[in-house]
C-alpha cells in the first residue's frame, strides 16, 4: 500500500504536479508529507507577520469588497479586504472580465484559506491573484470543502501550483483508500510508552478528530522517527564493537613518559581524566570511536598529542586531519613545538627514541611531497599531520594506527572514511570539536560515539570579554572600536578584523551560510575594508590580510609574520575560526557580527585572550534592538558558555541541517523530531533501541521494523549518522 504509486489513486495528471512540485511519488510519501500547521476555526493567522515575497496561506475572513471597471477598456478589478480578526488586514486583487462572479463569492463575512506571494503596494500588504478556497457556512457542504470539515483545518507544504487544499483533497482520496500497513513497531514499546496504532496516528495528523487525538497521532510518528534514527545508530554501535584493531596500550617508559615529564605545566583534572579514557580506548583490542569536545582554549590538541605519542610507542603511525592548510600548517608548528627534539628523529639534537612530524598538503612541491611520503610509507614519520591531501592516493602508511580529526563538522563523511580505510584493520578515532554540543544533538547525530568532555580551561587563560556594537544607532561605538585596537596595539599587543567574506568574486567560499542578501546590501568585504582601515582609522598600523583564495604559501606566510609580531593588525574572513593560536592578539573586532552563526561567532572569539592579557571581542552590527539578529548577538556578548550558546543556537538552525539533511540527496521521512523540544522522547527512543538491538542485533525478528527503519532513514543517511 505504502509503495503504491499515486497514479493509481488521483490519475495521471495530479499524480505528475505532485511528483514534478513536491517530490512526492507513492502512498507513502503523501501521507508523510505531513501539515506544516493547523488553523482553527475562529481562529486567526498573524498576517502583520508575513514577510514581502514570502508564499503564504492564511485564514483569514472577508471584510469588503470593492469592483470596478479599469480605464478605456471592458477589464475589471475587484479589490478584497480580509482579516485576521486581530488587527493584521491583508488586500487581494483579482484583475480581468466579468469579476461579478467573484465578488458574489466573497462576500464580507466569509471565511477561507487565502494563498499566494507576499507583496506591497503603497504600503499595504496584498497577494495578486490569491487562490483561496472557501470554509463551509452553517449547513453548506461540498467536496472542495469537504477536507476542511473538521475544527482544525491542516495547512501543507505547498508550492505555486498545488495549493494546500489540493495536498488535502489528495490526501483524503488516499486514505479512503487507505489498507493499513502491518504496525512496525513491537507491541511491548507500544504498550509500555502508551503509542497509538501506525494507521491511526496516520489517519489523525492528516484530519485531527480533535487537539488531543492530534497530539497522540503526532507523539506516536515523532518516536517512529526518534527510534528509527536510535536504532540505526546503536545497532552501528553494536556492529562496530565487533570489529578488530590493534591494541596499543601505553608503555611505562617511552616518548609519552619522556613528553609529560618535560611538560613546563600540569595538566588539568580534565586532561587527565579524559586522557585516561583515550588511553584506556587505545588500549582495546576494538577500535575507538571517540568524540572529543571542549571549548575554545580548553586543551584539546594536547590532549591529542598525548594519544598519538601512546600509539607511535606501540609502532603505529597517527594522522591529524586539519579542514584547512592554515589550520593543518598550525598544527605541524604546533606539535613539532611542543615535542622539541622528540619530534625530531634524525636531527643532530634529536631525543633518543624520537619520532618525526611530517605536514603534507596540497601545496607541497614535488620535492618535499615526495620525501613526505617516502618517510610515511617507511614507517619513519609517527605523526602525520594534513589536510584532505592526506587521503589522495599515493599517500601510503607503514602502520596507520589512529586517525584524529579536528573540527570535524568541517569534514565530509566520504573524506574521514578514505583516511580510515588506508589502515589493514580500523584505526582508533578521535573526533575533535571546539563547537559544544547539546545533549540531545549528541545522542542524536553522535550516537554511535563515545562522549568526552573537557570543560575547564587551561591555568594562565585569560577571560574575553564581549560587547555588541550598534554602528547604525550609535556610529561613536564604531569609531572607539577602532581605538581600542589602537590601544592594544601601542600596548604591544595585536587584533584581528574579521569579515564575512573575501569581496572581488561572484562567491566567497569563506562567507558565513546566513550571509544572502535578503534585499540588505552585500556583506563586508576583506578586500574592500582592509584599504578604508588603511586609509583611515588603522592609518600607520601594519596591516595583514588573510582569505581562503590566497595561496597556500601566502597564508602562511601571513600567518607566520602575525604570529611572530611583524602584523599589528590581521583582516580575515572566517579562515581564523579555528585552531589559530597567537597569545599576543589581544582584541578581535567581526564586522557584519550579525550574518554569523553563533557557534561561528563563539569560535572566532576564541582566537583571543589565548595569553596572560585579558581578551576584547567586539561584534560590530547594523541589527536594530530587540530584532531576532541583535538578541542573538547580545546572548553571545552575555556568555562564554559554549553549551548554552549551541542551545541558542540550535534553536535557530534548521533542525534538518543539524540531522544531516544536506549530506544526502535522497529523501528523508525525519518530519516532526524537534532535538530541542524531544529531548526527553530522545531518551526513552534510546534506550528502548538499546535493549531491543542486545536482543535482536540485525533486526532479524523484526523484519516490520528493519523496513520502517529503512524507510525513515535511508542508508547515506544511517552512513552519514554513523560516522558522525
Amino acid at each position: 500500500m505504502m509503495d503504491t504509486p499515486l497514479k493509481k489513486f488521483l490519475g495521471d495528471k495530479t499524480a505528475k504536479a505532485l511528483a514534478t512540485h513536491l517530490d512526492l511519488h507513492t502512498a507513502g510519501d503523501l501521507l508523510y508529507h505531513f501539515p506544516r500547521r493547523y488553523d482553527e476555526r475562529g481562529e486567526h493567522t498573524d498576517i502583520r507577520t508575513l514577510e514581502v515575497g514570502e508564499q503564504v496561506t492564511v485564514l483569514a475572513q472577508v471584510l469588503a469588497t470593492n469592483r470596478r471597471k479599469m480605464k478605456g477598456g471592458t477589464d475589471e478589478m475587484l479589490e478584497v479586504t480580509v482579516s485576521d480578526g486581530a488587527g493584521g488586514v491583508l488586500g487581494l486583487t483579482y484583475f480581468g472580465r466579468r469579476q461579478v462572479w467573484r465578488e458574489r463569492e466573497l462576500r464580507p463575512g466569509r471565511w477561507g484559506l487565502f494563498a499566494g506571494k507576499v507583496t506591497e503596494f503603497r504600503g499595504k500588504r496584498q497577494l495578486n491573484g490569491a487562490e483561496y478556497v472557501l470554509l463551509a457556512d452553517e449547513g453548506e457542504a461540498s467536496e472542495e470543502i469537504e477536507e476542511f470539515a473538521g475544527a482544525l483545518i491542516p495547512v501543507y507544504p505547498a508550492a505555486a501550483k498545488l495549493p494546500t487544499w489540493t495536498i488535502a483533497r489528495c490526501v483524503r482520496v488516499v486514505l479512503d483508500a487507505f489498507e493499513p500497513p502491518e504496525d512496525p513497531l513491537p507491541g511491548t514499546v507500544r504498550a509500555e510508552r502508551n503509542l497509538v496504532g501506525l494507521a491511526g496516528a496516520l489517519r489523525e495528523i492528516h484530519r485531527p478528530s480533535t487537539k488531543e487525538e492530534l497530539f497522540r497521532a503526532r507523539h506516536r510518528l515523532k518516536w517512529d522517527e526518534a527510534f528509527a534514527v536510535q536504532l540505526t545508530l546503536v545497532q552501528r554501535k553494536h556492529r562496530a564493537a565487533s570489529w578488530p584493531a590493534k591494541p596499543r596500550p601505553r608503555l611505562s617508559a617511552g616518548l609519552l613518559a619522556a613528553f609529560d615529564a618535560a611538560l613546563p605545566y600540569e595538566l588539568t583534572g580534565g586532561q587527565q581524566a579524559v586522557g585516561d579514557e583515550i588511553s584506556a580506548d587505545l588500549s582495546g583490542a576494538h577500535p575507538m570511536h571517540r568524540l572529543l569536545q571542549g571549548e575554545v582554549g580548553s586543551g584539546k590538541t594536547l590532549v591529542a598529542v598525548r594519544a598519538m605519542l601512546q600509539v607511535v610507542d606501540a609502532g603505529g603511525q597517527a594522522a591529524m586531519l586539519a579542514p584547512t592548510e592554515v589550520l593543518a600548517a598550525q598544527h605541524y608548528r604546533g606539535i613539532a613545538e611542543l615535542l622539541g627534539p622528540l619530534g625530531r628523529a634524525g636531527e643532530l639534537d634529536s631525543a633518543d627514541g624520537a619520532t618525526r612530524v611530517t605536514l603534507v598538503t596540497g601545496s607541497l612541491g614535488a620535492a618535499a611531497r615526495r620525501r613526505a611520503l617516502e618517510e610515511i610509507a617507511a614507517g619513519d614519520s609517527g605523526i602525520i599531520v594534513g589536510t584532505h591531501a592526506l587521503l589522495y592516493e599515493g599517500v601510503d602508511f607503514a602502520d596507520l594506527g589512529l586517525v584524529v580529526v579536528d573540527e570535524q563538522h568541517r569534514f565530509g563523511v566520504e573524506q574521514r572514511d578514505a583516511l580510515r580505510a588506508k589502515a589493514e584493520q580500523p584505526p582508533h578515532v578521535l573526533v575533535m570539536t571546539a563547537t559544544p554540543i547539546p545533549r540531545t544533538v549528541a545522542m542524536t547525530v553522535y550516537g554511535d560515539l563515545e562522549t568526552s568532555t573537557l570543560s575547564e580551561l587551561p591555568r594562565g587563560r585569560s577571560p574575553i570579554a564581549s560587547h555588541v556594537v550598534p554602528a547604525a544607532e550609535k556610529p561613536a561605538y564604531l569609531d572607539r572600536a577602532w581605538q581600542r585596537i589602537r590601544e592594544e596595539v601601542a600596548a604591544g599587543h595585536q587584533a584581528y578584523v574579521v569579515c564575512p567574506r573575501i569581496g572581488d568574486a561572484s562567491s566567497d567560499e569563506d562567507a558565513p551560510p546566513e550571509s544572502d542578501n535578503g534585499g540588505r546590501r552585500p556583506p563586508l568585504a576583506v578586500l574592500d575594508v582592509a584599504p578604508l582601515l588603511s586609509d583611515g582609522p588603522l592609518h600607520g598600523l601594519r596591516l595583514g590580510v588573510l582569505h581562503g583564495r590566497l595561496p597556500a604559501d601566502e597564508k602562511d606566510a601571513v600567518m607566520r609574520s602575525f604570529a611572530a609580531g611583524k602584523i599589528d593588525v590581521l583582516i580575515a574572513t572566517t579562515v581564523v575560526e579555528v585552531g589559530v593560536n597567537v597569545p599576543n592578539a589581544t582584541v578581535m573586532v567581526v564586522l557584519d557580527a550579525e550574518r554569523f552563526g553563533v557557534s561561528q561567532l563563539h569560535q572566532l572569539r576564541g582566537r583571543v585572550g589565548r595569553g596572560s592579557a585579558a581578551g576584547l571581542c567586539l561584534l560590530v552590527s547594523e541589527a536594530v534592538a530587540e530584532s531576532p539578529a541583535r538578541e542573538r548577538l547580545d546572548a553571545v556578548a552575555s556568555t562564554t558558555d559554549g553549551f548554552r550558546l549551541a542551545e541558542i543556537d540550535l534553536e535557530q538552525r534548521r533542525e534538518g541541517d543539524v540531522l544531516g539533511a544536506t549530506q544526502s540527496g535522497r529523501r528523508s521521512h525525519l518530519r516532526l523530531l524537534s532535538l530541542l523540544r524531544d529531548t526527553k522522547l530522545i531518551g526513552e527512543a534510546r534506550l528502548e533501541a538499546i535493549s531491543l538491538i542486545e536482543e535482536d542485533p540485525e533486526l532479524e525478528r523484526h523484519p516490520a521494523l528493519a523496513a520502517s527503519v529503512a524507510a525513515l532513514v535511508d542508508e547515506e543517511r544511517a552512513e552519514y549518522l554513523e560516522k558522525g
